[in-house]
């Protein structure tokens, strides 16, 4: 077409255009006002004709450009009926982007550019640069009248409008209904957390509040800025457009100019600015004279609203600067942040929306923030009212919307309610009467079927829709949610203008610059439409879906400069991927199913993953949101269980659809959980979300938003929660009215456990209410109503409550706290059944009393006149438990009164009445009013500290069930019980200034009815005078158990005066004093012997003392610590001592104490006969003491032991002057002796009649110090040992032991070690010994020391052994030893162990003893043990006999003759050869068999655990052959094949003379037990035959019982670990008769049960020489036991039944046949379950030296008869108990009888139960004197720091896993 005809064509287009327009004027209008939000349409309403005013219209429409001309033509086309003929041309000419002609130049000028306000002025161009002129004020009031007259009609055209027509709906502002606003503290500036002060004085935290009072005149009280904070969506943007057109309709009448500001706007203004410019060229410009009507605004500045919408959305940051007066330029931000400061039009009034979490800094602390939330239920159906016009769609929409909860919930939040509300108004008029519109039940699918009612009948939209989708994603990607007309395509734009989906409005980008800009009508919907194009479009992959799928934080941290756009993303993207919305996709996509559900499946992929993960709370809200949208049961169940047991919720805003959610995926939870909701804004009506969730087991509130409303929708749904257990509303603003509905609530929840309304703002009357409603939650064990205001008189009246309400446990109520504990009526009834009823009835007063209550009124301001009260309550009462009523006001006389009705109110466990102003007049009132109380157990008053507790002993029938109560309240309370009361009575008065004065008094009121335990006057002022006149008291205060003097000013000399109480005071028996610390403490008995400076051992009750422990001649003990005595204070000390009853202990650690101190002590020991111990701890002493303690060996002959363990600690023991003389012990270790000593030491102990030990180990003697010691060793009269160890010696001193032996005739033993740790012993005996033994361990000698070891041996001819291990001799060194060691006559046993023995060759090592300088009669070689033992006999003399059998095998290979005959010629009298564990090679074996037939001593061969070949053992049994003479043969554990044993097993034949047959784990075959038992038969002298571990079986035994018949010497027989079983047992039980010297049997690991054990037990009462019978681990049962116990061999001494399936019955009458056994040393009954009964040994076993009962179950009432018998078995050295049930019972026995088992070295107690109580007991029982080496005690009850701290007291308690290798003294 020619450019003439194009120009005609439009031109009748255009006319054709004119006149379709003209029928649908306002349909024009809309579309105008659409893409020209700002003309001014009033101006072209006074055309009179249409055509005209449509024609104007047209022109403006296009002037505005090319795009938005396209976008208009696109809605003609889409929206109006078009006809055909104009359509297509239409699109063609000006629905592309082809040309664009202007048809209207005929005659009329262009419009050079838009006009943003027709009909208004120009805006002022650039206000802040013109030049200030000088008006008058008429001008300047006229001026600012027009301008607000502006702002005023310029806002009803933008947020006003006419109604719509009929059916038709409201707009947003029409269809408005306020939202629910809420005070709230919860959002604070960045740099401020501190809170904020409210809008009104009166306003609290979440205290509701209406649109009025953010703006009526009292609102001018508070403060100037507010902040509405709302989730998206809860219509914030709707309100600011309310309130403008409220305002426009003159309602705001209080503000004369209101300005509305829009973040998402300001954002997109890069230039700085300042004040005039934001209201003028941003907002609205005046006609004239903008700097005086700026300066009417700033005067008037209380008149001015601001409201700035989407502060969150705020992009450039805040300046830090201050921002003072209006000329000052700055970003948009800053002049916000100076306006909420007020630099910048200071007293104007500043409102803000923003999405909750962090606000910029620039907001003021005290800003009001107010919380909007969304809908009710109420609020719900006005603006469905509101919204529809008609009254028919109206109770339609109603009908629907009460008939779908999803729907409800749905609506609660108001921009989805009106999406609901336009699906239902497009879908109601299509459905029948009667029938329901399918309204879909999620979010996402409520937005496509939005979509889908808004598109045009028959217009294909999904093109337009997929393109919209486009729009919207790249928007969210690039942070823009305002677009340009280019941004959009034009038939995008016009889908979206055409569906309502896009709005229009005019945006500056700077101030001279405006354009129209276009957004989606919601954030929410611009977010669906992109998740509508990431599930839709094709050119989006999996991975980019799948990334889009992630979890947001509620806790925002707006610190970077980008939206939040995505908060919704995942949820639609979620609602897409159901099911419901897959035809949608399909339709939509023109695509299968299955890429849909591809699609579809990413998003359920990526949520199961996230489902599965630990997430924060608000990600779980989220997830919620997003599992529920895709309605997939199976990924709701995966959640649901994923989620935590307890699952918190902490400080972000919650909404009734976020608990609505949650609610949704609990439903598909099976198990309970606990929801925790702390400090998150709460919805009013978000808890009737959770109506229905049986999963909820505790649900928790602590918020000070909760308030009334909060508690009426919560009452709405509890009743409704089948588990719930544990209810909390802490913190919340509950008053009368909320409590109301909850308490109404409450009774309908049976299964209630805990309930909480602490820190409420509940009255009396509440609290009384609440109280009422007790009976009705029976199973109700707490309550709490802490920090409510509760007076005085109702908390007496819920003491009567608590009197008399059966299921109240207790009442505890301090400052602000209250909290009843109960018990359901279930455990009552049951305690009130198992309660004691003495008179055989069962009437209501003795239920009452079975009860017992713990009562804590602390702190409650209670005074005199209340206590009467209160006694008159609790005297009808049940037992009281405890009664605390501390910190009150009661004084002397309100205490004097609770002291005396104590005995009469049934307290159980303590009475507190501390810190309630008690004088010690007062003190002395209570202690009379309680001398009458029989179960006083404890008085403790302190009036220094403010404490008055009396502890109480519970009666006898209360005893039981107190520690269950006790274990309730603490499961409750988390709190430990106070110890149980002592039975005897303990009176405390410290730190109550008494004075001597107050004594007489004191001691009246103690001398009533008391019969007092303890006394306890520490922290007073006695002083001298009080403690002596209080010692005459003493006698008349009955028998105390202690008396503590401590801190009472005492002097030393009355410390001294009170030792005289030992004689006048037949109860005090330890007198502790430490006197710098003024420690004064007399005791009764040694219970808490060590308590005082132990630490914190715990106190243990009287209950549990030791029955008579120590009550033999129980010793006095005086304790004198941190001291400076003086020679004359230690003779007073002597003079008083010398007074007192024996036994005496005197135990001293002084500061100072010189030697003529020390001397004077010494010196007066004679003359104190009942002394039996002097302790000198922690004092340090001279060098020269130890001297002084020597003599005193001399001087007193009564000492039986000095231990002088440093120079600070000395232990003297004496004996009893009835107690014969014996041998006494001296240790004098790490005194720092030496040389010059050595000799005055000598010679002071050589004045000793006889010395059983003598210890001078770590010292400094040295060699020297060495050789002097053991030159006057002769002449010291030592009997037992002499330790030398850790004295610094060398060889030389090795040396010089071996000189001095042939002068030492009593001298038995000597070992030296000289290595890390070195170690010197020297053992004597009684008489002269004829043979001496000598072990030297790591003493490096070189050849040089070899030479002189040999001349020592030479010279020491009583030396008959020599043990040199690891001395560093070689093969030389070896040789040279036994070439140079001569002696006259005699043996010589010579034991080397080195490293490389192990390593040479055996024909090496028997070239070495050819060397011998005597013949050699032993040889025992060990590689493994890398040791050699040889036997020397001298003189040297030759065997006639030997001589003949050489020459008669006189055809040696000649390869070993020259060896062979050096063998011969030093072995001639060989009778042992012992190879243990060596590799038997082939040229060994041929030595051997070439050896052997030459020695016709032998008697004795071993080759135990060695290995050899074949051949090997062919020469060895070819060698043995011819040794006919053997008496002993050991081929025990040795390495052999079948071969082998056949071979070894024919050396057998002829042995008739073998006595010992050892044939342990050796392989015996058919063929090899046959060949055995051939040889056996001949065998009549053996006498020991041992076949353990050979495998062995019943047919095996069967052939060796045969033959074992003639073998009637046998004396010893050992099977075990075979598997001979019961028919096996039978065959040897038939011929044990026949054996009559049987001395031994072990049949141990047979698999014999009581049917052999029972034909065994009768043969072996047969054998009445047996000594030792091992049948352990064999599963015998009783019935074998029974059959022993009727006859046991006579001289038994061993006996091991070790896991042998015994029980009670068997054990007892075992133990009974074992009592009084004369002969037995040894019993193992190990791993049998005794359950409780244990032998008994009443007569004694007096050689009993083991005993193992481990594994054995034993308890304590079982075991303590056990403990005490075993002083009736004086030889016994170890007791083995461990792993069983032995608590401190037991430790207490085993205390008992330790002192007085002098051999008993070792108890095992690993793996029981005693505790730090048990121990210690255990080691006071260690210090009576015990000779045990070591307790072990690991895996007991006793914490690490307690173990550690007893064994550092007692090194013997060992607590370790692997015991501790504790050296025993030898020879002792």
């Amino acid at each position: 077409m020619d450019p003439v005809s194009f120009q005609l064509g439009t031109k009748n287009q255009w006319s054709w255009l004119v006149r379709l327009l003209s029928n649908d004027p306002e349909w024009l209008s809309a579309k105008v006002k659409f893409f020209l939000p700002n003309v001014d349409l009033s101006s072209w309403n006074k055309a009179t004709d249409p055509t005209q005013r449509v024609l104007l219209q047209l022109r403006e429409l296009h002037t505005q450009g090319l795009a938005t001309w396209q976008a208009f033509i696109h809605c003609v086309c889409m929206e109006l009926e078009v006809p055909l003929e104009l359509e297509v041309p239409l699109l063609s000419t000006w629905g592309h982007g082809d040309g664009f002609p202007n048809p209207l130049k005929t005659g009329e000028g262009s419009q050079p550019e838009p006009q943003l306000h027709r009909g208004l002025k120009r805006p002022h161009q650039s206000c802040g640069s013109s030049p200030q002129l000088k008006q008058s004020r008429k001008q300047q009031l006229e001026l600012a009248k027009r301008y607000l007259q502006l702002l005023r009609t310029s806002a009803q055209q933008r947020y006003g409008g006419k109604l719509p027509g009929p059916g038709q709906p409201l707009t947003l502002q029409q269809a408005y209904v306020p939202t629910i606003l809420q005070w709230s503290r919860a959002t604070a500036p960045f740099d401020s957390q501190e809170g904020a002060i409210m809008g009104s004085p009166k306003a609290e935290d979440g205290t509701d509040v209406s649109i009025q009072d953010l703006f009526n005149s009292r609102a001018d009280k508070g403060p100037r800025v507010t902040v509405l904070l709302g989730k998206a969506g809860m219509g914030k943007t709707t309100l600011t457009h309310w309130l403008c057109q409220k305002w426009a309709d003159g309602q705001l009448d209080r503000f004369q100019a209101l300005f509305l500001f829009e973040f998402r706007q300001l954002n997109l203004i890069t230039d700085v600015l300042t004040l005039p410019q934001l209201l003028f060229d941003l907002y609205l410009s005046p006609e004239a004279g903008p700097d005086a009507v700026f300066q009417y605004l700033e005067e008037n500045a209380n008149g001015v609203l601001l409201i700035f919408d989407g502060l969150e959305e705020a992009l450039h940051p805040c300046s830090s600067r201050e921002t003072v007066g209006p000329e000052v330029t700055g970003p948009a931000l800053a002049l916000f942040s100076g306006l909420c400061r007020g630099t910048l039009l200071p007293g104007c009034r500043v409102m803000a929306t923003s999405r909750p979490g962090k606000l910029p800094d620039c907001l003021p602390t005290e800003a009001a923030m107010i919380h909007m939330w969304g809908f009710d239920g109420p609020r719900v159906e006005e603006y469905v009212g509101r919204f529809f016009s008609t009254q028919q769609s109206q109770e339609a929409a109603l009908a629907e919307l009460r008939a779908n909860r999803r729907l409800r919930s749905m609506c609660v939040v108001p921009a989805l309610c009106r999406v609901a509300c336009l699906c239902l108004h497009r879908l109601l008029p299509d459905i029948s009467p009667g029938q329901s519109v399918a309204l879909l039940p999620t979010v996402t699918q409520s937005y496509a079927q939005m979509v889908l009612a808004l598109s045009p009948q028959g217009h294909r939209a999904a093109t337009s829709l997929m393109g919209l989708g486009e729009v919207a994603l790249r928007g969210l990607e690039t942070g823009k949610v305002i677009f340009s007309a280019g941004d959009i395509p034009p038939s995008v734009m016009a889908f979206g203008a055409t569906l309502g989906l896009l709005t229009s409005f005019c945006i500056c980008t700077s101030p001279r610059e405006q354009e129209t800009g276009y957004a989606f009508t919601h954030l929410s919907l611009q977010e669906f439409l992109a998740a509508l194009h990431l599930m839709a479009s094709p050119k989006v992959d999996k991975d980019t879906l799948a990334r889009h799928i992630t979890l947001n934080s509620r806790w925002v941290l707006r610190t970077k400069a980008r939206l939040g756009l995505f908060d919704h993303l995942p949820i639609f993207l979620a609602g897409l991927a159901s099911c419901a919305c897959r035809p949608f996709l399909s339709d939509l996509t023109q695509r299968g199913p299955a890429w849909v559900v591809t699609k579809q499946a990413t998003v359920i992929q990526a949520l199961k993953k996230l489902a599965i993960r630990r997430l924060t709370g608000p990600k779980v809200v989220e997830l919620c949101h997003c599992v529920g949208e895709t309605q997939e049961p199976e990924l709701a169940s995966l959640m649901a269980r994923s989620l935590p047991y307890q699952l918190p919720f902490h400080n972000f805003p919650l909404t009734y659809a976020d608990l609505a959610a949650l609610t949704n995926i609990l439903s598909h939870r099976d198990g309970p959980i606990h929801l925790d909701f702390e400090g998150c804004p709460l919805e009013p009506c978000c808890p009737e979300a959770l109506e229905g969730c049986g999963q909820v087991e505790n649900l928790s509130f602590k918020s000070r938003r909760c308030g009334d409303a909060f508690a009426e929708a919560l009452s709405r749904s509890l009743p409704t929660m089948g588990s719930l257990k544990k209810l909390g509303l802490a913190g919340s603003k509950i008053t009368a009215r909320g409590i109301h509905h909850l308490l109404q609530a409450l009774p309908l929840c049976p299964h209630l456990e805990e309930v909480s309304f602490q820190n409420n703002q509940l009255k009396d009357q509440e609290v009384l209410n609440i109280m009422e409603v007790l009976p009705c939650l029976p199973q109700l064990r707490k309550l709490d109503l802490s920090h409510n205001s509760v007076s005085i008189s109702t908390l007496l009246y819920l003491t009567k409550v608590a009197v008399t309400c059966p299921t109240i446990r207790m009442l505890q109520v301090r400052k602000a706290d209250l909290i009843i504990l109960l018990s359901p009526p279930a455990e009552t009834a049951a305690e009130l059944r198992g309660a004691p009823d003495l008179q055989g009835n069962a009437n209501q007063r003795k239920e009452v009393q079975s009860r017992s209550l713990v009562l804590r009124l602390q702190k409650c301001q209670l005074t005199v006149c209340h206590v009467e009260m209160l006694i008159a309550q609790l005297r009808a009462g049940p037992h009281l438990e405890e009664v605390d009523l501390s910190g009150n006001q009661l004084e002397n006389e309100g205490c004097r009164l609770m002291a005396e009705a104590a005995s009469r109110l049934h307290i159980t466990r303590k009475l507190d009445l501390s810190d309630n102003r008690l004088s010690v007049a007062g003190a002395h009132c209570v202690l009379r009013a309680v001398s009458s109380c029989r179960n006083l157990a404890d008085l403790h008053i302190s009036l220094m500290h403010k404490t008055v507790v009396l502890t109480f002993a519970p009666e006898l029938e209360q005893q039981e069930g107190i520690q269950e109560r006790a274990v309730l309240l603490d499961s409750l309370m988390l709190q430990v019980p106070s110890e149980l009361p002592q039975c005897s009575p303990r009176i405390r008065l410290t730190h109550c200034g008494l004075q001597a004065e107050h004594l007489d008094q004191l001691c009246t009121a103690l001398g009533g009815s008391f019969s007092l335990g303890h006394l306890d006057l520490s922290g007073n002022a006695l002083g001298d005078k009080g403690a002596a006149q209080l010692a005459q008291w003493l006698p008349g205060l009955g028998t105390l158990q202690s008396l503590n003097l401590s801190e009472n000013g005492l002097s030393l000399d009355t410390v001294f005066s009170l030792a005289q109480c030992f004689s006048t005071v037949q109860w005090v028996l330890h007198l502790d004093i430490s006197f710098e610390s003024q420690c004064v403490i007399l005791r009764g008995d040694r219970r808490a012997r060590g308590l005082p400076t132990a630490g914190s051992l715990p106190e243990f009750p009287a209950g549990a003392q030791i029955s008579g422990f120590g009550q033999h001649c129980v010793p006095r003990s005086f304790c004198l610590r941190e001291c400076r005595p003086e020679p004359q204070n230690l003779i007073h000390l002597y003079e008083t001592l010398k007074k007192c009853p024996g036994p005496l202990e005197v135990k001293l650690s002084c500061v100072v104490l010189s030697d003529q101190s020390l001397d004077t002590l010494l010196g007066h020991l004679p003359w104190l006969p009942q002394l039996r111990l002097l302790q000198l701890s922690q004092t340090p002493l001279s060098p020269r003491s130890p001297l002084l303690l020597a003599h005193l060996f001399s001087l007193c002959p009564r000492v039986q032991k000095v231990d002088f363990r440093s120079l600070h600690d000395v232990t003297l023991y004496f004996r009893a002057s009835k107690e014969q003389k014996g041998g006494c012990c001296g240790r004098f270790t790490g005194c720092g002796l030496s040389q010059k000593h050595a000799e005055p030491l000598c010679e002071l102990l050589g004045k000793c009649e006889d010395i059983g030990q003598l210890d001078l180990s770590a010292n400094q003697l040295g060699d020297d110090g060495l050789r002097c010691l053991l030159q006057c060793l002769p002449q010291l009269p030592i009997s037992g040992s002499l330790n030398l160890s850790d004295n610094n010696i060398s060889q030389e001193s090795v040396l010089c032991l071996m000189e001095t032996l042939p002068s030492c005739p009593r001298v038995r033993e000597a070992s030296v070690k000289l290595g890390s740790e070195q170690s010197f012993w020297i053992y004597f005996s009684g008489q002269e010994e004829t043979g001496k033994t000598l072990r030297l361990e790591e003493c490096s000698l070189g050849p040089e020391h070899v030479r002189r070891l040999a001349a020592g041996l030479s010279q020491a001819w009583q030396l008959t052994e020599l043990t040199l291990s690891r001395c560093g001799l070689g093969l030389e060194d070896l040789t040279v030893l036994l070439r140079l060691a001569r002696r006259p006559e005699g043996l010589l046993s010579l034991r080397v162990e080195e490293l490389w023995i192990g390593r040479a060759e055996l024909l090496t090592l028997l070239q070495v003893c050819t060397q011998a300088a005597g013949n050699i009669t032993e040889i025992s070689i060990s590689e493994t043990q890398q040791q050699l033992c040889v036997q020397l006999k001298f003189p040297r003399q030759e065997n006639t006999e030997a001589v003949a059998l050489r020459l008669a095998h006189c055809d040696l290979e000649t390869h070993h003759s020259p060896l062979t005959r050096q063998l011969m010629e030093t072995c001639t009298w060989l009778r042992q050869l012992s190879l243990s564990q060596v590799n038997l090679c082939h040229t060994s074996s041929l030595l051997l068999r070439s050896f052997l037939p030459l020695l016709c001593t032998l008697r004795t061969f071993r080759l135990a655990s060695s290995c050899a070949s074949s051949e090997g053992l062919a020469h060895l049994a070819s060698g043995l052959s011819h040794c006919h003479h053997l008496e002993e043969l050991d081929l025990s554990n040795n390495q052999l094949g079948e071969e082998g044993s056949k071979v070894l097993m024919r050396l057998l034949e002829g042995k008739r003379w073998l006595k010992r047959l050892d044939l342990s784990h050796f392989p015996l075959g058919d063929s090899t037990l046959a060949v055995l038992t051939q040889g056996l038969s001949h065998m009549t002298l053996l006498q020991s035959l041992c076949l353990s571990r050979n495998s062995i079986g019943d047919i095996g035994c069967y052939h060796l019982s045969k033959t074992l018949k003639a073998a009637t010497s046998l004396k010893e027989l050992s099977l075990s670990h075979n598997q001979i079983g019961d028919t096996g047992a039978q065959h040897l039980a038939a011929i044990l008769s026949r054996l009559p010297e049987l001395r031994k049997i072990d049949l141990s690991a047979n698999g014999i049960s009581p049917a052999g054990g029972v034909r065994l037990a009768e043969s072996l009462a047969l054998c009445k020489q047996l000594e030792e019978l091992m049948l352990g681990c064999n599963a015998l049962g009783d019935p074998t036991a029974l059959g022993l116990a009727r006859g046991l061999p006579p001289y038994l001494r061993v006996l091991h039944l070790r896991s042998s399936c015994l029980g009670p019955e068997g054990v007892l009458s075992l133990g009974q046949a074992l009592d009084g056994c004369p002969h037995l040393e040894e019993i193992s009954l190990a791993e049998n379950s005794l359950a409780g009964q244990v032998p008994q040994f009443c007569r004694g076993l007096p050689v009993l030296r083991q005993i193992d009962l481990a594994s054995c179950e034993i308890d304590d009432q079982a075991a303590k008869p056990l403990a005490s018998s075993f002083v009736l078995c004086p030889a016994l050295e170890e007791i083995l108990l461990s792993w069983n049930l032995l608590g401190d019972a037991v430790a207490a026995e085993l205390a008992q009888v330790l002192p007085r088992m002098d051999r008993l070295k070792r108890v095992d107690l690993e793996k029981n139960r005693i505790t730090a109580y048990g121990a210690w007991l255990l080691a006071e029982g260690l210090a009576q004197g015990s000779g045990i080496q070591a307790i072990c005690l690991w895996n007991n009850h006793v914490a690490p720091d307690m173990a550690q701290r007893l064994q550092s007291q007692e090194p013997r308690l060992d607590f370790a896993f692997f015991p501790n290798q504790l050296q025993a003294p030898r020879g002792t």
